[in-house]
């Protein structure tokens, strides 16, 4: 059986938003939102909803900063003042229950291999079949709609 785990952004690579003035924030096109809807704000450090009247920035993230083609970026939104939050093997958040999902499954040349679409609530058996393919070393998870990154999903 082929095994996997989900990983949420590091908090430490996004402390420093906190420090932030309203002026630098805009300097650096961030946006700092108060919730106002749930679900509806996808926290990539804890890969769960954040509640309403909760603070998130929202900004543009290098996810996928490698040497190919498929090099990429887009909007994340990240929960305020929160720790790195850790899945156990084969654990699928409760956060992509009720989403639709891109699954893209990268080679150890960061080329895509494989394309798919799922509804969350079926993301563990189709995780579980893409990493049959010996040629995935990584995947990644967006929402299908907006297309905004969610998480890494690693071989283990």
């Amino acid at each position: 059986m082929n095994n996997f785990k989900l990983e949420a952004l590091n908090h430490l690579d996004f402390e420093y938003l906190n420090d932030l003035s309203e002026t630098e924030l805009a300097e650096n096109h961030i946006k700092k939102m108060k919730v106002d809807k749930f679900p509806g704000f996808p926290c990539r450090i804890t890969l769960e909803d954040a509640g309403i009247g909760e603070m998130v920035f929202l900004l543009n993230y290098d996810f996928h900063n490698v040497n190919s083609p498929y090099r990429a970026s887009g909007p994340v939104f990240l929960r305020a003042n929160q720790l790195t939050k850790t899945y156990a093997q084969n654990e699928i958040p409760v956060m992509f229950n009720h989403r639709l999902l891109s699954i893209r499954g990268y080679s150890k040349d960061a080329m895509m291999v494989v394309a798919d679409v799922s509804e969350g609530k079926f993301l563990k058996d189709k995780l579980l079949q893409i990493l049959e393919n010996p040629n995935i070393e990584y995947i990644h998870l967006h929402n299908a709609k907006p297309g905004c990154f969610n998480c890494t999903v690693k071989r283990i």
